[in-house]
């Protein structure tokens, strides 16, 4: 039989992504109205009344092209990051980002360096590219950055660092970051991926776009589909010095950010009032799952995200065996058996009602 395209693309394993309502509604025979969804770390409010409204009125020029250089949401994104236009990329989510930058800086047989248990798309984008990936051994589920740093090597053109981290919720203060920093040589590029740093509280915040003026080999990447609660619509962006973005830019494909999402964006960015109310939700609703998993006796990473990462059993059956049962009572999580955690599942936090519905269904498999 002829095998087509490179050896490295043929044995990558594609992104398996959360399953649908819809899918689970049709394989279990359930009503889609009843089905809980808690598996893709998806903003429990939706998208926000501001951003629907942006929609709305751009809606009228849906038969243009959007504006291929996003020059309104840079825009937007320059004052609100105290950045020069020219330092942002667009993404198709933030996803794309992470792939952009894996095209740009590695070449065929270089090396990338990142966590073991971190995203899983660091992996795919390595291999997309012919890259060799170094995964460097977690400590307590999290970056051991000491390590990171050690393990680069004279071929090694990329890191990617998330934080905080994903699937398992760690986090690195900016103390640790900075230090991270200042050992990694010029020509590496470092990409700081903060998918979920508007869920931070207060005490744990830092403008991590400051230090792209002082590291020029730093892409800080942040995206709208948590936080902002813009999922559907796939906004991500790179904050990064011109020397990156140029690069960047000449792998991005043209009009990767359709109108629809540059609008809503734009309108999300400073609705301070839809970020307030999800972090006070999403505060809440951390308290509620694990004071449940502390009355069930069940070993959690301690997150900074909005999700939680939840041992079920012992066995490397048991979180496939755990969601199963999950689903068939119409309660969607995400098992992580991918990342190397089988016996864990990740639980994104939802409503307090969402929340009530899967601890009750986790109680009544776990019984």
């Amino acid at each position: 039989m002829t095998q087509f395209g490179p050896e490295y693309v043929r044995a990558i394993a594609p992104y398996q992504a959360g399953k649908p309502i819809a899918e689970v509604a049709r394989e279990f025979g359930l009503d889609e109205a009843t089905i809980v969804k808690l598996a893709s770390n998806e903003n429990p409010f939706g998208v926000p009344e501001s951003s629907k409204a942006a929609m709305a009125a751009a809606a009228a020029e849906l038969g243009r092209y959007p504006d291929a250089n996003g020059f309104e949401l840079k825009a937007a994104l320059s004052k609100r990051y105290d950045v020069p236009s020219d330092w942002i990329t667009l993404g198709n989510g933030s996803n794309d980002i992470l792939e952009i930058a894996a095209h740009a800086f590695v070449q065929k047989g270089e090396s990338v360096v990142f966590s073991q248990y971190s995203f899983a798309v660091y992996a795919l984008a390595t291999q997309g590219v012919g890259g060799r990936a170094i995964v460097v051994p977690a400590v307590n589920y999290g970056h051991d950055l000491d390590a990171m740093a050690a393990a680069i090597e004279p071929d090694t053109r990329l890191v990617y660092v998330a934080n905080p981290n994903n699937p398992t919720g760690t986090f690195i203060g900016a103390k640790e970051i900075e230090a991270f920093l200042n050992k990694v040589p010029g020509n590496v590029v470092v990409v700081l991926d903060e998918a979920y740093n508007e869920y931070l509280a207060p005490e744990h915040q830092f403008e991590s776009s400051a230090w792209v003026r002082k590291y020029p080999n730093l892409i800080v990447s942040r995206t709208f589909s948590k936080a902002y609660g813009l999922a559907g619509l796939r906004v991500g962006f790179a904050i990064a010095q011109p020397a990156v973005t140029d690069l960047m830019n000449r792998i991005r494909q043209p009009f990767n950010v359709n109108s629809l999402a540059q609008a809503a964006a734009i309108a999300a960015l400073n609705d301070k009032e839809f970020l307030a109310k999800g972090a006070e939700n999403n505060f809440a609703g951390y308290k509620q799952l694990t004071a449940a998993f502390d009355e069930l006796g069940l070993e959690y990473v301690p997150s900074f995200g909005n999700f939680v990462l939840v041992r079920v059993g012992d066995d490397d059956g048991a979180g496939a065996r755990v969601n199963l049962a999950l689903l068939k009572q119409g309660v969607i999580v995400r098992p992580v058996g991918g990342y190397g955690l089988p016996q864990w599942l990740r639980i994104s936090i939802g409503l307090p009602e969402e929340n009530a519905a899967f601890i009750a269904a986790l109680k009544k498999v776990l019984a």
